[in-house]
Order: C-alpha cells, then structure tokens, then sequence
C-alpha cells in the first residue's frame, strides 16, 4: 500500500512477531509510503538473520549518508529474537522510545531500535508488543481510565489509570480453540468455518454461570453431533462461546461494571464485543493496526528528542 503526497523515506516502524512482520515506510512527517507485510517471523528466524532479513525490505528506501531509523516492537526484542529488550516493570506507564534498546547492526544504513515489554511480579505476567498497541491508544485517549482487551492466540486485560498500565492477565483462550478444533477429538466435529449467534450466546452463560463444568460441556459438543446433528459451524460457535465464556468468568474483575476497550477489529475481537455486550458491559471496539502505528510514532518521537 502506498500513501499519496509523501514525501522521500525517512524512517519505518515495524512490528515484528511470532508469526509475522508488519513494516511501514514513512517520510518526515509520519505519512505513510508503503506497508509490507511477510510471514518472517520470529519463529522462521535466527538471531543472525534478522538484519539481513530487514535489509531485503528496505534496500531500495536506504542513503549512505543518511542512516535510516528503524523502530521495532513485539517477540523481535524478546530473548528468541534479533536481542533481548528487558521487560519495565509494572505499574507502568507503555514504554516509550527511551527505554528502547539500540541495535548494533553491520549495515550503518540503518539504526535500530527495539521497544521492552512489561513484566508483572505477581501474579506473574508478561506482553511484548501489545505495550506499544496500549502506548498508541493512549496517544489517542490520554484521559482513559478503565480496562482494555486484547484479543489474540494470548488474549490480555488491561487496568489502564492515569495513563500507567497498573495490572494485567494473560489467557490462553485463542491457543486452546486452536488446539481442540486441530488436536483433539473434536476436530471431527467443529467446522473451519461458519457462526451462529445463538449458540454463542448460550455458550458464554453456560461457561460463566458454570465454569467448573467446561470438561463435561467441551465433551457435549462431540455427543451433540453425534447423536444431536448439531451442525459444525454451531459446533464452532459454541467451542468459541465456552472458551470465552470462560475467560470472562476469571476476569470478571477487571470487566465488571467497567468501562471496556476491545483493541481488534477481527472477528475474535467482534465475539468479545458480542460477548461483553451480552453481560451488559459497556464496550467499544478500536483498529490494532492504528494503534500500532500510533505507538511506535510515539516512541520514533522521543527517540528523535533524546538524540538531537
């Protein structure tokens, strides 16, 4: 994608994950020339192969004379990538550029930067990268308070006041409907594809109502097609149902009676909303790509500040 009336590259913002790469090239003033997007990932990398890897995007952009920035978030700065970026502490406000950790490179084109993570104590906890989603949506609404959530393959919650990350929780929500629609017995019976909003809905009561019982409703699923002919997208919508059902009954304080922010515009993202919705839990959904973005500009702006 390229953006019209820019003006020459002068730096780029990458977000850099397990799975995939996320690169956009900007000019001076923060348009936007061309996204990129790869599956080179930290999975698919060596810590060897990442300058060249960003090199193979960038060739045509880079000047001798004129180093260019490079602003990196997610699992590129984690101990399994390029180099390690230490977690902040938490409470605390999302890291900014002068936490990042400086790169040495052998190409001197480019001068890279990887963002920290946060890191809980107790219980403990950590994030890498959705930090620089929450340092962008702050950017947007600095007097926030209240909870985000961050749907994924590791869903988070959020407590954001007085712009500091205060606590937070991971759930494994996202891997756990991977695994049994790919893994397990029920893979014979939930659909790649296809929604009912019914069977969502039921879900999320049953699993919030009793979530001791998820087992014994997982295996349901299998008995109802078998005996039931519950349809495999019905199947698909109630795993997903169950699952966040019970996701939301753990962080019940942290959504309850709060104001929410679902950072996603996915169609997980859109089932949290459902499913809050349904609690009666005030929600509103925002873009993660824009707020991506907006996070590592923020952080390219303090950078620049420090190094004048």
């Amino acid at each position: 994608m390229t953006g019209s009336h820019t003006g020459p590259a002068h730096w780029a913002a990458v977000d850099w994950g397990t799975t995939h790469l996320r690169l956009w090239l900007l000019d001076h003033n923060h348009n936007m020339i061309r996204q990129t997007e790869t599956e080179q990932g930290m999975v698919q990398l060596q810590s060897t192969e990442y300058e060249a890897t960003l090199l193979d995007l960038l060739s045509q952009d880079l000047q001798p004379k004129h180093p260019m920035d490079v602003i990196c978030c997610g699992m590129v700065g984690s101990r399994q990538g390029w180099q390690e970026a230490p977690y902040a502490p938490c409470p605390t406000p999302p890291p900014s550029g002068a936490h990042a950790t400086r790169v040495t490179t052998k190409d001197p084109r480019i001068e890279v930067y990887l963002l920290p993570g946060i890191k809980q104590i107790s219980p403990p906890d950590v994030m890498r990268g959705e930090e620089t989603q929450i340092a962008g949506f702050l950017s947007r609404n600095p007097q926030y308070d209240g909870v985000l959530c961050l749907p994924g393959t590791h869903s988070k919650w959020v407590h954001i006041s007085a712009g500091e990350v205060i606590s937070f929780q991971t759930f494994m929500t996202g891997e756990l409907f991977a695994l049994l629609c790919k893994e397990s017995v029920l893979r014979h019976n939930v659909g790649a594809t296809g929604w009912n909003d019914e069977m969502f809905t039921n879900a999320i009561d049953d699993a919030i109502s009793r979530p001791a019982a998820i087992a014994a409703q997982l295996f349901t699923l299998r008995a109802q097609s078998l005996i039931a002919t519950l349809p495999p997208e019905a199947a698909r919508a109630r795993l997903s149902g169950l699952l966040i059902g019970l996701e939301l009954a753990a962080a019940r304080p942290y959504w309850l009676g709060t104001q929410v922010a679902v950072l996603g515009d996915t169609e997980v993202a859109q089932a949290y909303c459902r499913a809050l919705t349904a609690q009666g839990s005030p929600v509103k959904m925002t873009a993660t790509e824009r707020m991506t973005l907006d996070g590592l500009k923020s952080a390219y702006n303090t950078i620049q500040e420090l190094t004048k």
